[in-house]
């Protein structure tokens, strides 16, 4: 089933209807005013946690922008899923339940079941026909986000729009929420990811490629070629699957755009750029094209980041803007990262959902994860594993730190398949109860996300593994473990029945 919106705009229209969103008329500041209310409203809990449309956006000179600027648009599990076409559960308020319907559909085409004959093969072939269905479409001419050409460095480019600066101590205003569109120069396929952009001046921002991420990855492969830059485009306000699809951890070859698609079951709409050899979502609010150099450099930061401090200044590569296009009346759509709740926490969610039956395919013990948000998604990860023998909580350990960005992951609590990981409780009673620290920690050494501040060295550090799973015989324990206190079935469901009216 098509997604129930068609882009940005039609999102926030969806939003007002289910009462999510405010609309607020009164001046706000682009300098530090509008993060303070977006954290604010991030922190308040469910009922009055809703997407911000401010209307009367202020420059830091006074000046009105012509811009509306709408944040927090993703800031909950309901509208996360919304966003994604699914039907939101708001009886589960940690948010894990509403995305199997489309982590079964990606556990399908990672992992299709077995076929007894000709006929049940048949049966499946539809649903692979349906890939072809939602593959990113280039459209001819101009699109909606073409509609406003600016290519005057003389004339307000990026000064036009409402870039926030959002904490006291940044390193000027920054671009938090666009997509960025990168060209492999080996195989010409396209790249899409969520970078940070620091504003230096009306035609240049950083680019901040950090070391482990594909953007970086590119950056170096065009170097090592001998190119002396990239084609770059940054789309703000495309539809908001294609945000989310910006920031999810494909595997090496796999579309965004196409994943886009595929979630929404309704293909991605590309342009041609007007400047530089590169294809957009048509229905973007933004588009900033430009170039990266190859042999430039430029200190960018400090800025507040999402593991609630500063991430430090440092260089980074810089991006000439050649031309900003945009929709007639664009709405500029951003966010903030600071201490958790923020909008990033229920995307990182939805990422941890969807994305499990891929975990669990090259993690074959693995039951479930949770990566909660105060672990700020590298730092903390709680998993659940169907345990077969002994020492397996170790090994499950070292596949997560052998797999992908989980690498990063900086403590890892290992936890038997009965255990709900999810109930933060039930978890720190089993670490605390069932768990030898001598016996149960297993370190290990390696590459960690590059904004993690307590490392001994940048980007390498330690890391610990607590094995809170039941200890056998076989891995040592001789002593007896003993039952969980469980009451009897029969008394459990007397005493329902006769007080219900207590529960």
């Amino acid at each position: 089933m098509p997604a129930p919106y068609k882009d940005l705009r039609d999102f926030i229209q969806l939003l007002k209807k289910q009462d999510d969103l405010i609309e607020i008329t009164d001046p706000v500041s682009t300098h530090l005013e509008i993060t303070e209310v977006a954290d604010r409203v991030s922190k308040a809990g469910r009922a009055k946690n809703k997407a911000l449309l401010f209307t009367n956006v202020l420059q830091p000179n006074g000046q009105q922008c012509a811009m509306p600027v709408l944040i927090n648009a993703l800031g909950a599990h309901e509208r996360m899923q919304t966003a994604l076409g699914l039907t939101p559960d708001k009886d589960d308020p940690t948010g894990v339940n509403a995305y199997k319907a489309l982590s079964d559909r990606i556990a399908f085409f990672l992992k299709p079941p077995k076929l007894n004959g000709l006929m049940d093969a048949m049966s499946l072939l539809p649903k692979f026909a349906d890939l072809k269905n939602v593959l990113p479409k280039v459209t001819k001419g101009s699109a909606p986000c073409q509609e406003v050409v600016l290519t005057d460095p003389s004339k307000p480019m990026l000064d036009a729009l409402p870039i926030l600066t959002c904490w006291p101590d940044d390193g000027g205003p920054y671009i938090t929420f666009g997509t960025v569109f990168v060209k492999d120069p080996d195989s010409g396929e396209r790249n899409v990811g969520m970078y940070r952009l620091q504003k230096y001046d009306n035609t240049t921002t950083g680019m901040h490629w950090q070391k482990h991420h594909d953007g970086n990855r590119l950056y170096e492969n065009a170097k090592a070629k001998g190119l002396t830059e990239l084609d770059v485009a940054v789309a703000i306000g495309p539809s908001p699957h294609v945000t989310f699809a910006a920031t999810t951890p494909l595997p090496p070859g796999i579309d965004e755009m196409l994943f886009a698609g595929f979630a929404h079951n309704t293909p991605v709409e590309m342009v041609k750029c007007k400047t530089i050899d590169n294809e957009v979502p048509a229905n973007s609010e933004i588009v900033l094209e430009g170039t990266v150099p190859l042999d430039v450099l430029r200190n960018e930061g400090p800025f507040g980041d999402h593991t609630g401090y500063y991430s430090l200044a440092d260089d980074y590569p810089v991006f000439n803007v050649k031309a900003v296009t945009h929709r007639k009346n664009p709405i500029y759509q951003t966010t903030i990262v600071g201490k958790p709740p923020q909008e990033d926490c229920y995307m990182g969610k939805a990422i941890e959902r969807i994305f499990l039956p891929c975990a669990k395919l090259f993690i074959s013990e693995l039951v479930d994860m949770n990566l909660p948000w105060e672990g700020i998604f590298h730092n903390c990860m709680i998993i659940s594993i169907d345990k077969r023998y002994p020492g397996h909580a170790k090994k499950a350990m070292s596949s997560i730190w052998g797999f992908g960005q989980m690498m990063f992951t900086k403590y890892l609590i290992v936890v038997d398949k009965t255990v709900d990981v999810h109930n933060i409780s039930e978890v720190a009673w089993h670490v605390f109860n069932d768990t030898d620290p001598k016996r149960d920690m297993m370190f290990a050494e390696g590459p960690l996300d590059a904004l993690d501040h307590a490392t001994p060295l940048w980007a390498y550090g330690s890391k610990v593994g607590i094995d809170a799973t039941k200890k056998w015989k076989s891995e040592g324990f001789d002593r007896e473990w003993p039952d969980e206190l469980e009451m009897s079935e029969d008394i459990t469901q007397a005493v329902t029945k006769k007080f219900a009216h207590l529960f």
